[in-house]
């Protein structure tokens, strides 16, 4: 619930801006004050009038408005919100937010706010790839701007990839994450890693294993929902980004460990991701062919990321928690990798054939530490996200 929280809504150009209706609907459902913002853009696909009786607040278009500059300056509508939500946040926006122009009511607010920002873009996927956007999104994410998405999906134009806003659910999510004033975990930094690594065998194949990393992406999306700031670094996978997390996507095992360290200090780490033991020795340069006859693929091993963030010494997080997928003797070897690893936990799962783990919908864990073992009952993903994500909070509240 939102009750009092004040939105300033800000709706640039493209079609997803309907979807702001929507999401100014949830918003006010949840108690929350929207101050719509729409820019000549936006006004395109959506009507101030839309906007004003969802809202049941007015409009504001027009930076040299002598009416609106009365009644609310522009400087004192920017810093009397308490969150300010560009959705959607088209290129043009982010690339204003990035380099300072302030040629617009919206711009000139972005650019005068001292209040936290949330932006949820949406685009065409050539757009969001393009390493001007990728640039102005990183640059937006150091200065501590908040994202949710955008999403993979078909788009307007007829074309697949990556670019769809976020659902309305999904940034309301978002915002609510923001607002967990006195959550468990307010105030505290978290890191996940969720999904398999692939290990490249030449440019085409590559060594990987059946992970989808809904049970790791949904621990993230816990840890947010309890009020930290997640980092969630994700190898390969169709799972969408959790609202409210940062998403850094790698492939290889080294491209994580190094997303890895590069995000520390952090209070907490969750190694739930499908880490490949192993890589090819050499990578071939050119696709590998039949004609060539059988290869020999040497193999060699891959860093540790749950040891290597078990023994970092000063960046050591104050609790380590990994995951350990067996097929057999799930509790001894659980037990054997909480000690090799060095790690304060070790949740084992079963995903030996026929339990329908790997991609499946629920999980059955058994949290091993050196108290001793706890077994849960057979979860949903998200029950055990959470179950996990309140005895992470109860431990670091414990802590000295």
């Amino acid at each position: 619930m939102l009750p009092g929280k004040r939105i300033l809504l800000i709706v640039s150009g493209g079609i997803a801006a309907y979807k702001a209706l929507e999401l100014v609907r949830r918003l006010r459902e949840r108690g929350a004050a929207v101050r719509p913002v729409l820019t000549e853009g936006g006004a395109r696909f959506v009507t101030p009038l839309s906007l004003a009786a969802l809202a049941e607040h007015k409009v504001y278009t027009d930076l040299f408005s002598l009416t609106d500059e009365s009644e609310m300056g522009h400087i004192r509508l920017s810093r009397e919100a308490d969150l300010v939500v560009v959705a959607p946040a088209s290129a043009d926006i982010l690339a204003k937010m990035a380099n300072g122009p302030a040629d617009d009511l919206a711009s000139t607010l972005l650019l005068a706010t001292d209040k936290p920002v949330l932006v949820a873009p949406a685009m065409n996927h050539r757009m969001w790839h393009h390493p001007a956007t990728q640039a102005n999104m990183a640059t937006l994410e150091r200065r501590g701007v908040r994202r949710v998405g955008p999403t993979e999906g078909p788009m307007a134009c007829n074309e697949f990839g990556m670019g769809r806003m976020a659902e309305p659910a999904d940034i309301l999510d978002a915002i609510e994450a923001y607002f967990a004033q006195g959550a468990p975990l307010a105030g505290r930094r978290a890191l996940v890693t969720s999904g398999p690594t692939w290990e490249a065998i030449d440019p085409v194949r590559f060594i990987a294993n059946r992970s989808s990393g809904r049970q790791g992406h949904a621990i993230a999306a816990a840890l947010a929902r309890k009020g930290a700031a997640t980092v969630l670094v994700s190898g390969p996978t169709a799972e969408p980004d959790p609202p409210g997390v940062e998403v850094r996507r790698v492939e290889s095992a080294e491209e994580m460990l190094a997303a890895c360290t590069a995000a520390l200090p952090v209070d907490v780490a969750v190694c739930a991701a499908a880490v490949a033991d192993w890589r090819p020795a050499e990578k071939a340069v050119q696709k590998l062919k039949k004609e060539a006859g059988d290869p020999v693929i040497a193999l060699t091993r891959n860093p540790d990321i749950l040891a290597s963030l078990s023994a970092a010494g000063n960046a050591r997080p104050r609790l380590v928690v990994g995951f350990a997928a067996e097929t057999e003797n799930l509790i001894e070897n659980a037990q054997k990798k909480l000690n090799a690893k060095g790690c304060d936990w070790v949740v084992a799962n079963d995903v030996s054939v026929g339990t329908g783990t790997f991609g499946g919908d629920r999980n059955t864990v058994h949290v091993v530490s050196r108290e001793g073992i706890e077994h849960w009952p057979t979860l949903t993903k998200e029950e055990v996200a959470e179950r996990l994500a309140d005895r992470i909070a109860a431990r670091l509240e414990a802590a000295p």
